[in-house]
């Protein structure tokens, strides 16, 4: 089952395959040798979404895949070639930077309408209308009173900047989605063909299967662990889903709950380290920061938000009073491990590979060409003799050598992990090519919806740095919030959950960091921490109602309306919204300055504020709360959340008196689980 964002794998058959191959071939031949500019890469990067979308999307109402296929294929060929003019006249353009030839005219006009077209019918309607206010803005900007005109720009100007440039639909968001993006959504890709999703739900069965509400645990283990190789919630949703949310239901959770559970598991995947969502890139070329320091600073948050989803279903299941998988229906967790483990050196590659400095366009590739060659190698060399390993194992062991003298220790890592696979190589029964083809099929399918909203958004940037609007809305912000650090949190949340109604986490990041990040820098918070403020609330709008796409996605699994996954989403993720704001009055809680006991200190005050909220949402601990407690644990976890002088303090005796209240109330009284649905 797939979500609404995303075309149906059946569709990928034909002509669309072959294409969808292509585009995951030239990416990797690209990311891996570097023989073209980086302009010409993103322009032909396009030119492939666009093929593809109007392939996949032939239809111009409805979800777009029923139409007038001639029409829709002659679009989509239209845009391919028109991305290779910037191939072939590349140093013609950059000599003639600014002016504008008949053949540039024509050229840059065509793609930009077909880029709007082709978002149109891969997302609906909400991020091509931003984007045309943005573009009406810089078009007639000049005749609005006040503060808000600009001097006026001529339609050459703009259409240069949109479709030639550096800033518009060619900018940083479609550089990110050109190599990094699309490396790590094949990484994942490849790691799913793999069995990767069989070993995380057999680790996460068999660890909390179990234990009490054992069904939801298993989907917040089983989606944050999905969430370190692959950054798409909606994804995410779509996969482990299929397994967790009938399983939720046929132990006693509603479908609303189930729904609401996926959902919220499964976006924390786009702030789970080491394999982020895409903004998590973008974030990084944005800000001129390297993308470990990203990993580093959502870290703990990631945590916090995993913690919170599991705290929130252990005490929904002790609300209702639901019981875990029988312990001989749940698999052996370390077993699993053992027969499997050898799907996690990827992983772990990745990993040493950042962790020792190397960029992640590298360490993407290096990452691919290990899956490829650990896991599809196991499977697809059979029959090979003895011997033949015994001399590759010595060469690769020089190598291996070879590599730690002149590369380090993440070289030496990866070419290590390698020879222990291919001393583990089997025979498996596997058609090893298939599931390769496959992954780089699904992969290409898998960029679309990134691809497509990575350009479009270019126009909202190239009008931002156009006219600098972005300046005159931050100073207009500022003197709301300049007296009030948390108002002007607040407004910045607002923005970005109101933008989240209609588009997707990336260009919401994307618009709201433009605008809102730059402000809290000037109000004192640390670079990362601001933009970490954005991309967290970001995620937290796709939770949302009355428009959250996880939410959406998972109705169909759950067989309930999105709506009412929407709401209990945003239950189960009610703790989750303090965690950004203690981030930015604590800012060691994303280890952005501070000592490691001031770290220390934040996480705790974290997860006694998450412990009270989820107290509050919910309405038990040890039995069911009445609303004076209720009450009073949102008042504790809120002072521990100020961060003004005596707050902490009086947050843990408010935490602490209500805990021991509790306790003594609940022993004293029958323990009898609330009924009725969640």
């Amino acid at each position: 089952m797939t979500s609404a964002s995303e075309p149906s794998q059946d569709g990928l058959r034909g002509p669309i395959f072959w294409i969808a191959l292509a585009f995951s071939a030239f990416q990797i031949y690209t990311a891996a040798f570097s023989p073209l500019s980086s302009q010409v890469v993103r322009a032909v990067h396009v030119g492939f979404v666009l093929l593809m979308v109007f392939a996949l999307r032939p239809g111009w109402l409805g979800d777009g895949t029923r139409g007038f296929k001639p029409l829709a294929w002659a679009m989509g060929i239209t845009g391919f070639v028109l991305s290779l003019y910037h191939w072939v006249f590349e140093a013609d353009l950059t000599q003639r930077a600014g002016t504008l030839t008949p053949w540039d005219w024509v050229v840059g006009v065509v793609i930009l309408v077909l880029v709007f077209e082709a978002a149109r019918r891969m997302m609906g309607w909400a991020l091509p209308f931003i984007c045309l206010l943005f573009l009406a803005y810089g078009l007639f900007g000049q005749y609005l009173p006040g503060t808000f005109a600009h001097r006026g720009f001529g339609v050459d100007q703009i259409v240069s900047a949109l479709s030639f440039g550096t800033e518009g639909i060619y900018g940083t968001p479609t550089y990110v989605s050109s190599s990094y993006i699309f490396l790590f959504i094949l990484f994942g890709a490849f790691l799913e063909q793999a069995g990767m999703i069989s070993l995380f739900t057999d680790f996460a069965m068999g660890t909390v299967g179990h234990t009490r509400g054992g069904p939801a645990k298993v989907a917040v283990v089983s989606s944050g662990l999905m969430g370190t190789i692959n950054g798409s919630g909606v994804a995410n949703v779509v996969t482990t889903g299929q397994f967790t949310i009938p399983l939720m239901k046929r132990f006693g959770y509603s479908s609303a709950f189930a729904g609401g559970v996926e959902a919220t598991s499964s976006m924390g995947g786009q702030i789970m380290p080491p394999v982020m969502g895409a903004v998590a890139f973008i974030m990084s070329e944005t800000i001129n920061v390297p993308y470990i320091e990203i990993c580093k600073a959502a870290l703990i948050p990631a945590i916090l938000y995993f913690v919170t989803a599991f705290w929130m279903v252990h005490l929904e299941a002790g609300r209702r009073g639901l019981m875990g998988l029988p312990k001989d229906e749940c698999p052996d967790p370390w077993a699993a491990i053992r027969r499997q483990w050898h799907l996690l050196l990827p992983l772990m590659g990745l990993v040493a590979l950042l962790f020792s400095g190397y960029t992640p366009l590298f360490s993407g590739t290096v990452g691919l060409g290990l899956t490829v060659v650990l896991i599809f190698g196991a499977a697809a060399i059979t029959g090979v003799r003895a011997a033949a390993l015994r001399v590759l194992f010595w060469v690769l062991l020089g190598f291996a050598c070879a590599g730690f003298y002149k590369f380090g220790v993440g070289t030496f890592f990866v070419v290590v992990a390698l020879l222990v696979a291919m001393t583990y190589v089997r025979r498996t029964g596997v058609d090893a090519r298939k599931l390769a083809v496959t992954a780089l099929v699904d992969g290409a399918r898998h960029a679309l919806p990134v691809a497509i909203a990575c350009a479009l958004v270019g126009v909202i940037i190239g009008i931002i740095n156009l006219t600098g609007v972005a300046t005159e809305i931050g100073g207009q912000i500022i003197s709301l919030g300049e007296k009030s650090l948390f108002l002007a949190l607040f407004l910045t949340m607002l923005t970005c959950l109101i933008l989240g109604m209609g588009i997707p986490t990336i260009p919401n990041y994307i618009i709201t960091s433009s605008l809102a990040a730059p402000i809290l820098l000037k109000l004192g918070v640390p670079l990362v921490v601001s933009h970490m403020f954005v991309f967290y609330f970001g995620i937290m709008a796709d939770l949302t109602p009355p428009v959250a796409l996880a939410a959406f996605a998972a109705a169909p699994i759950a067989r309930e309306t999105g709506l009412k996954i929407g709401m209990q989403a945003l239950r189960v993720a009610i703790a989750g919204f303090i965690v950004p704001y203690m981030a930015v009055y604590s800012p060691a809680l994303m280890l952005q300055g501070g000592t490691w006991l001031a770290t220390v200190w934040v996480v705790f005050k974290a997860l006694v504020a998450i412990g009270l909220w989820g107290m509050g949402a919910i309405g038990y601990m040890a039995a069911p709360l009445n609303w004076f407690e209720r009450c009073w644990a949102i008042v504790a976890a809120s002072l521990l959340v100020v961060a003004l002088p005596w707050t902490d303090e009086a947050g843990l005796a408010g935490a602490a008196a209500l805990l021991a209240w509790h306790l003594w109330r609940a022993r004293s009284a029958p323990r009898t689980p609330a009924a009725g649905g969640a």
